[in-house]
């Protein structure tokens, strides 16, 4: 009678566990965790990088706060034969318009960083959409050409940001090689956390005022030029149709 009773508890507890897998089980398909577990997110993600055979990358500048490099940074890159991205925030826009023109004569690209550089992810959508329309016309009053790149303040972002910025036109833009030049770490630090880590179709996140970044520039671009690397303006790289983006942020064009 005893080993009767234990029996019907195992087999009670054993019954309980099966349900609950399976209530887990469900729940996660539903709510959508089971796609990322498996590394088929549903989660909204901005562009970090993009697939493709040929070596092109791409150089960024995040545009916030001062100018005291920018005139010896736009002087290296002429030097160098490349084109850049900048992503400028508004109240930076206006306060330096003259270096917007510098920026936009010298051919570079120009996209939005926001208006008042907030983390967007917690604002509605009416708000994010005011901080897109201010900030690009802010930049097209000045420059005279479209604004369609967008990059969020902080890298932060959720699936209303990205839904609401596509809506308008913008494509979002992420990075995949982060310089860290916003630390004030050395040109040579700089420098050999890019090089060590560009492949095809990277990204890379600078800014304009960062202390060293520079002096590092140089030694970036001859060593990647040496490797058989050509920089681009993202617009240039990236797809602007037909296209997915995978778990890890890559853009690809849809087969």
């Amino acid at each position: 009678m005893k080993y009767l009773v234990i029996k019907k508890r195992s087999l009670i507890a054993y019954t309980l566990s099966i349900i609950f897998i399976i209530i887990l089980s469900l729940s996660i398909n539903i709510s959508g965790a089971f796609a990322v577990y498996y590394n088929q997110t549903t989660r909204k993600l901005p562009i970090y990088s993009v697939k493709t055979d040929e070596k092109k990358i791409a150089i960024s500048f995040d545009c916030a706060w001062g100018t005291e490099k920018t005139d010896k940074l736009l002087k290296t890159l002429t030097d160098n034969n490349i084109k850049a991205t900048f992503f400028m925030v508004e109240f930076w826009t206006t306060k330096y318009p003259d270096y917007v023109t510098k920026i936009s004569d010298a051919g570079h690209e120009i996209g939005t960083h926001s208006s008042t550089h907030s983390q967007m992810s917690k604002l509605n959508e009416t708000k994010i959409k005011a901080e897109l329309e201010s900030s690009a016309k802010a930049i097209s009053d000045i420059t005279g050409k479209p604004v369609d790149l967008f990059r969020a303040p902080y890298g932060d972002y959720n699936d209303r940001l990205i839904t609401t910025a596509e809506s308008m036109g913008y494509y979002t833009i992420q990075w995949d090689v982060d310089s860290l030049d916003w630390k004030d770490v050395t040109a040579n630090d700089i420098a050999l956390r890019v090089i060590n880590r560009v492949k095809n179709g990277s990204i890379i996140l600078c800014h304009n005022n960062a202390v060293n970044t520079v002096d590092a520039l140089p030694i970036i671009f001859s060593d990647l030029k040496n490797k058989g690397y050509e920089f681009v303006t993202i617009g240039e790289l990236i797809y602007k149709e037909n296209y997915s983006i995978d778990s890890s942020g890559k853009q690809y064009i849809n087969s």
